[in-house]
């Protein structure tokens, strides 16, 4: 937040942000090739261009749990987590769901709270993050080299770990002990490094479980109840759901103040005023967490009603799943661009990266329009669907598709089953957009 008042308050932006505004409607006028935004306190704005930074993960999903609104206690989303501090202690607290949030939040209130009960239903991989002060000499290092550094990085496969040795070695190159040696090297070393231990555990099934089963005994050999570790050992494909990053997770549940209960086994079948029943079995909370996770990618931009060429709307324009051309635009819908959006690295690469490079390329196309005297840039349905068959075919060609993960939509009831995010990688992709500007913007149209 302190790096986002410097660059607000640097460039003179403040007059520029409507703070605290909720957008409704977004029409395209082909009469005069606008854009008119309404909001919800009934503000009109008329604009060219739509640029359409709403966030991956920025709408939250809440099940809809029978008597979900009954219950009497404090309740709290962690997508949601309000600003002033929440105070955990001496209460009785039912966390639901076990994701990224879920993991982070667990051991903090564990450490204060009366007793915790973790609702999960489907375990999770975490690796530790081992946070803690940063050498001088590695900081002193990278600010002398920084550009350097920067650029490195955006030459990574996921736009960051340039401090990391990527090992292009196949797991089979090396005897079991060599291994569980290269493993245990990147488990020590922490984050999210541990997923490029080998060059195939990506791609290669057989690969893929040898890693996984270090993990889960990692976690076997880390909580002591074996029923408890069992329960929290996942089954799926290591990394086809986001792996996540843990401080003492695993550790928490050797706690006395803490279980862990199955939905799988014993499904939530109610939220009462008290707290919630699984199974026949009543358990009464002061405090109710969803740590249940968001519509995610395309959750924001599907809650405004927008419409595009002759009314269509963006609904049902995606109404089988999400199609975009780069993942930055959508045809049918003229002038508008969408950041980080299906399509695009995005959730599988450096969001900071990612975004500097979708605006960057997206300012360089203003100034193409600019110069060609153009009204309007629009996608062409060809260049979309081939975009979207080519993400599909890298897709298949890993092991992400193989579980139902939100990259899939398959967290939220009724979803489209669409693999998202484009996995070939960060310096692919920007080549591949790159290459698109230098060739006068193919797959794309102008109107002047």
């Amino acid at each position: 937040m302190n790096y986002a008042n410097h660059v607000a308050d640097r460039f003179g932006l403040r007059p520029h942000i409507r703070f605290s505004t909720l957008v409704v409607t977004m029409t395209f006028l082909e009469a005069n090739n606008l854009w008119r935004t309404e909001t919800a306190a009934g503000d009109v704005f008329f604009s060219r261009f739509c640029i359409m930074a709403t966030g991956c993960l920025s709408s939250t999903n809440l099940p809809d749990f029978e008597g979900r609104d009954d219950f009497q206690g404090e309740a709290y989303h962690t997508g949601t987590w309000p600003h002033d501090r929440v105070d955990f202690t001496g209460k009785r607290v039912g966390i639901i769901g076990t994701g990224s949030s879920s993991i982070q939040s667990i051991p903090i209130i564990a450490a204060s709270c009366a007793h915790l009960t973790v609702f999960q239903r489907t375990p999770n991989y975490a690796i530790p993050a081992h946070n803690g002060p940063i050498d001088e000499g590695y900081v002193q290092d990278i600010k002398q080299h920084y550009d350097d550094f920067r650029v490195l990085n955006k030459q990574m496969f996921a736009g960051f770990g340039a401090h990391q040795t990527r090992w292009e070695a196949s797991v089979f190159d090396l005897d079991e002990a060599g291994q569980m040696q290269r493993f245990e090297a990147r488990w020590q070393e922490g984050g999210l490094g541990f997923s490029s231990s080998f060059s195939d555990t990506g791609s290669n099934l057989d690969a893929n479980q040898i890693a996984a089963e270090f993990v889960r005994n990692k976690i076997r050999g880390t909580v002591t109840d074996p029923e408890t570790a069992e329960l929290l050992c996942p089954d799926q494909v290591l990394g086809c759901k986001r792996v996540c990053v843990d401080t003492h997770y695993y550790e928490t549940f050797n706690r006395a103040n803490v279980d862990l209960v199955s939905v799988k086994d014993h499904p939530i079948e109610r939220i009462t005023p008290t707290g919630l029943i699984t199974n026949g079995t009543q358990y009464d909370f002061d405090m109710l967490i969803f740590a249940t996770g968001f519509d995610a990618m395309t959750g924001t931009l599907l809650k405004i009603d927008i419409q595009g060429r002759a009314g269509i709307t963006l609904a049902e324009k995606w109404s089988a799943g999400p199609v975009t051309y780069l993942g930055l635009a959508i045809d049918g819908f003229p002038n508008f661009f969408t950041v980080s959006g299906p399509g695009s690295p995005s959730v599988l690469s450096n969001m900071i990266v990612t975004i500097e490079q979708h605006i960057d390329w997206i300012m360089d196309c203003l100034d193409a329009m600019q110069q060609r005297q153009a009204t309007t840039i629009e996608a062409t349905d060809t260049a979309t669907l081939d975009w979207v068959k080519t993400g599909n075919a890298i897709a298949a060609g890993t092991l992400f598709p193989t579980c139902n993960s939100w990259y899939l939509g398959a967290n939220v009831p009724g979803k489209p089953r669409i693999f998202m995010p484009y996995v070939g990688g960060f310096p692919s992709y920007v080549e591949i957009c790159e290459q698109v500007k230098r060739e006068g913007y193919q797959g794309f149209v102008f109107s002047n």
